[in-house]
């Protein structure tokens, strides 16, 4: 089936393999990568590629209108532990972009929207373990409460003007093709690197920080499967809660050293310490399983596995 896709922030974590994937899926020619900057990624030159800034509303318009877009993947968006720095930068980013590609939605310049949420959305008084759907949610991060305002007004954008918007709260993300963002689970990633290069890690979170997390591919299965579902079996358009896998810095160690056995890990928590903690640690994501059958495919095992033989 031909349809032509936008992806914003095609350069950062998630943008670059859901680029891939998706022309794979849909062709080279009929998926547009953009980001502020311009790509150093030679896998992105397979197809289109524009220098565009999402918080230009004129900009991504005239590329909308050139293109004939009819989905959009907003990826574009400052991450928990580099906003925290930046505050009102990340702010304006996370959310004029979003605004944006609403606003081009509900004048029936583009046909459907994948934006994901995210874990940050909770905060410290949220059940931590098997956290619902539906709870009580004050983040304590500029991340967090900027997504936590996306979905509101995905939610609303969607009651008031019949937007079909799609979104998924992702847990940390695990990948061995694309660099760290600037997210707290950052250390997932960066665990396995310096397994392979130095033998040992430094953890910047302490002991026994039990996270949800997320092998890369399963999340781009899981947003393309979620744009690719009928619409009307959706019951959250807010964002869906997603769930793979949770465990903490030393259970990622024991794992690696089931493969690198001299592998040795000590931890030194810096300010990310406080943005773990407000997080869950587990995710009850029996709705998104109920109404578009999610069901991820990588546990930890498999994912030390897949980082450690790539990785090398």
């Amino acid at each position: 089936m031909q349809k032509s896709i936008l992806i914003l922030g095609a350069c950062g974590q998630i943008g670059t393999e859901l680029t891939i994937a998706l022309r794979d899926k849909y062709g080279n020619e009929n998926v547009i990568a953009s980001d502020i900057r311009e790509s150093t990624d030679t896998s992105l030159s397979s197809g289109p590629f524009e220098i565009l800034d999402a918080t230009n509303y004129d900009a991504l318009e005239d590329i909308v209108m050139h293109y004939e877009v009819e989905e959009v993947y907003l990826m574009a968006a400052m991450l928990s532990a580099t906003a925290e720095k930046f505050p009102e930068r990340a702010w304006s980013l996370n959310m004029n972009s979003l605004f944006n590609v609403l606003n081009l939605a509900k004048e029936k310049k583009i046909d459907k929207i994948f934006w994901p949420s995210s874990i940050a959305v909770f905060g410290t008084n949220t059940p931590k373990e098997k956290t619902p759907q539906h709870t009580l949610m004050e983040p304590s991060t500029v991340y967090g409460i900027s997504k936590q305002t996306g979905e509101r007004w995905c939610s609303y954008y969607h009651a008031k003007y019949g937007v079909d918007v799609r979104s998924v709260r992702f847990p940390g993300l695990i990948s061995w093709k694309t660099q760290p963002g600037g997210g707290t689970t950052d250390y997932a990633i960066e665990i396995y690197v310096q397994a392979i290069n130095k033998g040992s890690y430094t953890s910047f979170l302490k002991k026994g920080t039990k996270l949800p997390m997320m092998f890369m591919d399963d999340a781009i299965r899981a947003a393309i499967e979620l744009m690719e579902s009928d619409g009307s079996k959706l019951s959250i358009r807010s964002s869906y809660n997603l769930g793979a896998m949770s465990f903490a810095p030393e259970e990622v160690a024991k794992s690696i050293q089931s493969m690198l056995p001299t592998f040795t890990i000590s931890y030194d928590p810096d300010f990310r310490q406080a943005i773990a903690d407000s997080w869950p640690c587990s995710i009850d994501d029996s709705q998104a399983r109920k109404d578009w059958g999610w069901k991820p495919e990588f546990d930890l095992k498999r994912t030390t596995t897949e980082m450690l033989e790539n990785l090398s």
